[in-house]
């Protein structure tokens, strides 16, 4: 359309945001709570993107080539179901149903609903995720969809939201518009800058992108940006839009207090003053699909050839990662993987030297990679595997948090994990992550001990619809499963055993290494002890250790290159808590925080060494 468009245009789109104000202050009222002066802000834009702009069908509202739009100040949600609802992909009685206990309409926008490609609420998250989004739309997919993202000022002071400008810029996004809504007021405050406009211009253009101030409530001048971020090329967009909380009701325009809450009394004469600018103009035509984001046919994914590691080789599992990485690469087109600038420690570098179109650099930045692996995510559009040491996922325990709301497949490999990473210190030593991450709903933590069984994890990983968490291991150890050995989520592998066997020792990783020195050692000694190996910590296999755990007589041994809280020891003792019999349980974990040093002797300092689990069965078996 061109940068005039006509009064009818104009007077529908206007028609529309108050539609969308009054849909909102309607919905929340009937759920007594919610945002309506936070979506009275944002009609405009709402409007604008949704009967002028974006191309969508409500027939298939997550089209694989349809426009993409994240509502990053999610909760603004209420303004979003009112745009759907006006574009008729539901009626004003489900809308009517916002925030109930059998309404997927819930306070905050999930992918329950059909047409919410990402949870937000979790402020300063949607970003990263858009930026996902549109790097598969510009580099993997090469469509024409475009992604849009409507940022709150308040949500603005995140730093994720500047991780995210930074690798939207880097990447030179031209399929990515920001929408920054600066309403100036926050929940109990004005914002940092209120109406700084030329402040949020200058820092946002510093940032690489192309930046237009607007009147966030005309809807001419928020046609001509949208149009003239379209004729930018390599550059992302932004919108700085000058908006008013509450914007069409004079009584909570601009006004605090009114935060997070339904305008109940107020509302009568509210609706009456914004119906009383609707022109009752009628509907505009809006632009369709263009069709041209690639077939996807999704199928179970696997190696296409053998792993042929030798037993008894001395291979860490982050190297074997890198392998399985390239197998999974040549296997299928949809795979990427991303990196925080350790790919030649995580050995995602493998992948990049073998496949570089479809390996995303995201730079220290972690909290962002994670956003934008869900947004590759998104639509199941790719399958995407992003690695870090696994201590820096920790920093963004949020966006992971809100990938498992989001129903996300994303999947995590966590490197130089525990201790065991010798002399660069606690700084880069993993000791939390088995804790924070088996608290996550639905999420796999796979825990490979050799080369063979972090291969398969990956493989097995690719194929899991939910989150996962792949935790290897910086030091080298032996290979000790045959190449061709079947795993699977949630059973484990018993590695040594005998009929006789007094004690189970269970161990993961570089611990595994432990037990089984342990078990040579007390072999000898005439002491036989069983080992396993539980592959997945998360799901554990409940089964298995009850009845090994019966076996040897109810005495069992853990030991984790971790802290004790949260860890294997405390999954197991869960397990061991329902036995019915007697169980006598020695929990070696790393229980002060740790030092440099090299890596045995750190094992050995901190009490999960080889000769520490040897010293636990003897004491369980006096």
């Amino acid at each position: 359309m061109s940068h005039k468009p006509s009064v009818e245009v104009v007077q529908y789109l206007e028609d529309k945001a108050n539609e969308i104000r009054v849909l909102s202050i309607e919905c929340t009222n009937a759920s007594k709570s919610g945002h309506p002066t936070s979506c009275m802000s944002a009609a405009e834009v709402l409007s604008v993107l949704f009967f002028n702009e974006m191309r969508y069908t409500n027939d298939y509202p997550r089209h694989p080539s349809s426009d993409r739009f994240i509502l990053s100040k999610g909760h603004a949600a209420p303004g979003l179901y009112s745009a759907w609802c006006a574009a008729g992909l539901f009626d004003r009685e489900k809308l009517l149903t916002l925030r109930k206990i059998d309404s997927d309409l819930e306070g905050h926008p999930t992918p329950r609903l059909n047409f919410i490609d990402a949870a937000t609420g979790s402020l300063g998250q949607g970003l990263s995720v858009s930026a996902g989004m549109a790097y598969i739309g510009k580099y993997i997919e090469h469509a024409s969809y475009r992604t849009y993202c409507l940022i709150g000022d308040g949500e603005s002071a995140e730093g994720s939201i500047w991780e995210a400008l930074s690798f939207a810029s880097h990447y030179k996004l031209d399929n990515l518009v920001a929408i920054f809504d600066i309403n100036r007021l926050g929940q109990s405050e004005a914002a940092p800058l209120q109406h700084d406009m030329d402040t949020y211009r200058k820092r946002v253009e510093a940032f690489g992108f192309h930046t237009m101030v607007v009147d966030g409530h005309s809807v001419e001048e928020l046609l001509k940006a949208f149009e003239q971020a379209k004729s930018v090329k390599n550059k992302p967009s932004a919108l700085i839009c000058k908006t008013y909380k509450g914007h069409g009701g004079t009584d909570v325009a601009d006004k605090l207090d009114f935060h997070g809450k339904a305008l109940n009394a107020l509302s009568e004469k509210i609706l009456a003053e914004i119906k009383g600018r609707m022109h009752g103009v009628a509907p505009q035509p809006r632009p369709a699909i263009q069709d041209d984001a690639p077939a996807l046919v999704e199928k179970p994914v696997s190696f296409k050839s053998p792993l042929t590691y030798e037993k008894g080789a001395q291979i860490a599992t982050r190297v074997a990662y890198g392998d399985a990485l390239v197998k999974l690469g040549h296997a299928c087109d949809r795979v990427v993987v991303l990196d925080a600038d350790t790919k030649n420690s995580t050995f995602a570098l493998k992948f990049k030297k073998e496949f570089p179109k479809r390996f995303i650099e995201c730079f220290i930045a972690e909290q962002n990679m994670v956003g934008v692996s869900l947004g590759c995510a998104a639509r199941h559009r790719t399958i995407p595997f992003c690695s870090t040491f696994a201590t820096f996922f920790t920093r963004a325990m949020d966006q992971i948090r809100m990938a498992a709301v989001s129903q996300s497949s994303l999947n995590m490999a966590g490197s130089h994990c525990g201790v065991s990473i010798g002399e660069d210190g606690p700084s880069q030593m993993a000791l939390e992550d088995i804790a924070a991450f088996r608290a996550v709903p639905n999420l796999v933590y796979f825990y490979p001990s050799d080369a063979v069984s972090a291969c398969r994890a990956v493989e097995l990983a690719a194929n899991y619809k939910h989150l996962t968490f792949i935790r290897t291991s910086r030091p080298a150890t032996s290979v000790i499963y045959e190449n061709d050995e079947v795993f699977e989520i949630g059973k484990a592998k018993i590695v040594k055993q005998t009929d006789n066997d007094k004690v189970l020792v269970i161990g993961a990783g570089i611990t595994l290494d432990s037990a089984l020195k342990a078990h040579a050692s007390l072999q000898g000694k005439g002491k036989n002890v069983r080992v396993m190996d539980p592959f997945t910590i998360k799901p554990l296999d409940k089964e298995a250790v009850l009845r090994h755990a019966m076996e040897c007589g109810g005495n069992v041994v853990t030991v984790e290159d971790h802290y004790p809280e949260g860890g294997i020891g405390e999954a197991v003792a869960s397990v061991l808590s329902n036995a019915k019999f007697t169980t006598n349980h020695k929990l070696l974990a790393v229980r002060e925080i740790p030092r440099s040093g090299p890596p045995a002797v750190l094992l050995e300092l901190f009490g999960i060494s080889a000769n520490k689990v040897e010293e636990a069965v003897f004491e369980l078996l006096k």
